[in-house]
C-alpha cells in the first residue's frame, strides 16, 4: 500500500470467554481514507472496530491478543495512555447518544474534560466543530436548547460533532445510519466524504450501497476472519473470494 498507513493490526483476536468474536486479523488502514467493514450479523464487525479504542475491555471476560498500532505504535502497550487513546480514537455508535445536555455543552464537554476552560476558546472550539458536522447553520441560534430536543440526524450530526472537538486522528462509526431516514442517512454519508480530508474514518454498515458509496477500501469479515481486503471498486465490480460475491450480491447475509 503505497499510501500512509494509520492503524494496522496484526494477528488481532478478540474472545469473550469461550467464543472467539475474531481471529487473527491482520489489515493495514490507510490515512485519510474511508474504510469500511462488512459482513453479516455475528462476524465480528463491531468488536473489531471497538478493538481500535479498547472498548471491548469495559465487557467482563474479553480478552484481546495480537496487535493494534496507531502511528506505528502498539495501543495495547503495557504504558499505552487509554484515556488519550480514546481522544485519539473517537466512536459514534449506530444509535444517537448525545448528553442530555445542551447543544453547546455537549460539543464543550471534551475539550472541557481536557483542561479547556476559556469562554471565548470553548465558543471557538464549539463553533468549528458544529461546521465540520455541517450542523452549525442548523443550531446556531439555540445553542442552549437541550440536545434531546434535535432530530435523530441531529443528534448524530451532533455526537459526531463532539468526537471532532477533542481533535482525533481516526473516527470509528458503527452503523451510523442505521437509525436514520434516507434524508438523514444522505447528509451523513456526505460528511463523511468530507471529513476523510482530515481524518482516518472507519466505519461497519450492512449496507452494501452505502459501502460502495462512501468507503475507499472494504474489508469483508465473515465468522469472525478476514476473507478479503481492497479498493472499493474492484472488491464489489471484481471480487476474488466467492464467498465476498456471494455476499455482495445479495446471496445471503
Amino acid at each position: 500500500m503505497n499510501i500512509p498507513v494509520k492503524v494496522e493490526t496484526k494477528n488481532l483476536s478478540v474472545s469473550f470467554g469461550e467464543v472467539k468474536a475474531i481471529k487473527n486479523i491482520s489489515l493495514m488502514i490507510p490515512a485519510n481514507k474511508v474504510t469500511a467493514i462488512i459482513g453479516p450479523s455475528g462476524c465480528g464487525k463491531s468488536t473489531f472496530i471497538k478493538s481500535l479504542n479498547r472498548m471491548n475491555e469495559l465487557v467482563k471476560k474479553a480478552k484481546t491478543t495480537g496487535e493494534v498500532l496507531l502511528d506505528g505504535n502498539n495501543i495495547y502497550g503495557e504504558d499505552y495512555d487509554v484515556v488519550n487513546l480514546r481522544r485519539e480514537v473517537g466512536m459514534i455508535f449506530q444509535k444517537p447518544n448525545p448528553f442530555p445536555k445542551s447543544i453547546y455543552d455537549n460539543v464543550a464537554f471534551g475539550p472541557r474534560i481536557h483542561g479547556t476552560h476559556k469562554k471565548e476558546l470553548l465558543e471557538k472550539i464549539v463553533e468549528e466543530n458544529l461546521k465540520k458536522a455541517v450542523l452549525w447553520d442548523e443550531v446556531s441560534d439555540r445553542l442552549n436548547a437541550s440536545a434531546m430536543d434535535l432530530s435523530g440526524g441531529q443528534q448524530q450530526r451532533l455526537c459526531i460533532s463532539r468526537a471532532l472537538a477533542v481533535e482525533p486522528k481516526v473516527i470509528l462509526m458503527d452503523e451510523p445510519c442505521s437509525a436514520l431516514d434516507p434524508l438523514a442517512t444522505a447528509k451523513i454519508e456526505s460528511l463523511i466524504r468530507v471529513l476523510s480530508a482530515d481524518y482516518t474514518v472507519i466505519i461497519v454498515t450492512h449496507n452494501m450501497q452505502q459501502a460502495f458509496r462512501v468507503a475507499d477500501f472494504v474489508a469483508f469479515l465473515y465468522l469472525g476472519e478476514l476473507i478479503e481486503y481492497g479498493k472499493t471498486k474492484s472488491m464489489f465490480e471484481n471480487p476474488k473470494n466467492e464467498l465476498t460475491e456471494k455476499y455482495i450480491t445479495g446471496e445471503f447475509g
